[in-house]
C-alpha cells in the first residue's frame, strides 16, 4: 500500500462582496459584521471588492468606481482592519482573470447553466446576456482557489456557488493528480446570515427592491432608520418565549432575528426580555438599538468617502499583498497543467 501524506494547507478565510452600490443592513449583519469578527481567529483574512463580477452587467464608469470605494469604506467602517485583513479589489490581482480561464476548461456548460442566480438574472433572454454572466461561476471559484482559501463565509442563498467552487477544485485535483486546492468549508453562521425585507418577511432584504422601506441602507440617517423600524410589517400577536412560536410569523422572525444580531445575542434571549409584549414595545427598542449600532458605521462610512485617495491607497496596498499570495499559487497551477512559466 502507498502511503499518502494530505497536503497541508495554510487557513485562510476567503470572501467577497460585489459593488453594486447601496449597501444596506442585511449586507452589514450576513457578511461585514461577521468578517470583522473572524480576524484574530487563527485564519489568514482576505476580503475582495469583487468588481469584475460586477461588470458582467454594463455599469457607468463613473458609478462603479464610486461603488467600489463606498464598499471598500463600508468594509472598514464595520471593523474589516487592513493591517489585519487583506482587502482590495479584485480588477487590480490579474490572478484572478487568469485563473478563471484555466477553471473554464474544467468546468463543464451544464454546471453553468443549472446555476440559479443565472436563471434568475438571465431569464427569457438568456441569448442576449454576457457570456461573463453565463461563466461568472469560474471566476467566482478562482477568486476562492487562487488564494487556496480552506473557508469561505456565506449566506444560506451562495451555498451553490461554494458547492460549484467545491466541484471545480476536485476535478482539477482529479484530473491531473494532486491536490493543489483545498475543498473549502462553507461558514454559514450568526443568526441573521439572511436579512429579510422589512415589508415582506418571506423575501430577502435587497437595494433592488423599489420600496426604499423595505431595507435599512448604511447610508441612511438615524431618523430614516427608526421610522423604517416603526414601519416595518409585523402582525398584532404579541411575542412568544421562544423561537418556536414565531415559526409561521416570518415578519416578527426577522425583527427578533435583526435584534439578537445587533445584541449579539441568541433569539431565545431577546424573547425571554420581551415575552408577552407587543411590537409597541418591541420595535422602539428595536429602533434604539439599530441606530446606536449604525450610526457609528455611516459616520465611518463618511469620513472614510471623504478621502478617496486615501481608500485608493489602501485597495492598492492590499491588492500588493493579494498578488504576493495569488501569483505562486497560479504559476504552480500553470506548471500543473503543463503550461510553461513567465516567471521564475
Amino acid at each position: 500500500m502507498t502511503e499518502t501524506t494530505e497536503t497541508r494547507f495554510t487557513p485562510r478565510i476567503f470572501s467577497g462582496i460585489q459593488p453594486s452600490g447601496g449597501l444596506t443592513l442585511g449586507n452589514y449583519l450576513g457578511a461585514l459584521k461577521r468578517f470583522a469578527a473572524l480576524q484574530g481567529s487563527g485564519a489568514e483574512t482576505i476580503y475582495c471588492l469583487v468588481d469584475l463580477h460586477a461588470i458582467t452587467v454594463w455599469q457607468d464608469p463613473e458609478t462603479l468606481r464610486r461603488n467600489i470605494r463606498e464598499a471598500a469604506a463600508a468594509f472598514m467602517a464595520a471593523g474589516v482592519d487592513p493591517r489585519q485583513s487583506v482587502l482590495f479589489n479584485q480588477s487590480q490581482v490579474s490572478a484572478h482573470a487568469e485563473m478563471a480561464w484555466l477553471f473554464n476548461t474544467v468546468a463543464r456548460v451544464g454546471w453553468m447553466y443549472r446555476m440559479t442566480q443565472f436563471k434568475d438574472k438571465a431569464g427569457k433572454n438568456a441569448e442576449n446576456v454576457s457570456l461573463g454572466l453565463l461563466a461568472y461561476p469560474a471566476l467566482m471559484a478562482a477568486d476562492i482557489l487562487t488564494y487556496q482559501a480552506t473557508a469561505v463565509p456565506v449566506g444560506e442563498d451562495q451555498k451553490q456557488h461554494l458547492e460549484l467552487t467545491r466541484d471545480i477544485a476536485a476535478k482539477f485535483n482529479h484530473d491531473y493528480g494532486v491536490e493543489q486546492f483545498p475543498i473549502a468549508e462553507p461558514l454559514i453562521e450568526g443568526v441573521a446570515t439572511r436579512v429579510m425585507s422589512l415589508r415582506d418577511g418571506s423575501r430577502k432584504m435587497s437595494k433592488s427592491d423599489p420600496s426604499d422601506a423595505s431595507r435599512i441602507n448604511l447610508t441612511d440617517s438615524a431618523d430614516a432608520i427608526a421610522q423604517k423600524i416603526r414601519k416595518a410589517r409585523t402582525d398584532a400577536d404579541p411575542l412568544p418565549g421562544s423561537i418556536e412560536g414565531l415559526k409561521d410569523r416570518p415578519e416578527a422572525r426577522n425583527l427578533v432575528n435583526i435584534y439578537a444580531a445587533l445584541a449579539d445575542q441568541a433569539p431565545d434571549q431577546v424573547l425571554s426580555r420581551f415575552e408577552g409584549q407587543g411590537f409597541g414595545t418591541f420595535k422602539p427598542a428595536l429602533a434604539e438599538l439599530a441606530v446606536a449600532s449604525l450610526e457609528p458605521i455611516t459616520q465611518r462610512m463618511n469620513d472614510y468617502m471623504a478621502d478617496p485617495a486615501e481608500i485608493d491607497r489602501i485597495l492598492g496596498q492590499g491588492a500588493v499583498r493579494a498578488d504576493e499570495i495569488a501569483t505562486p499559487i497560479l504559476e504552480s497551477t500553470k506548471d500543473i497543467m503543463g503550461l510553461l512559466r513567465t516567471r521564475p
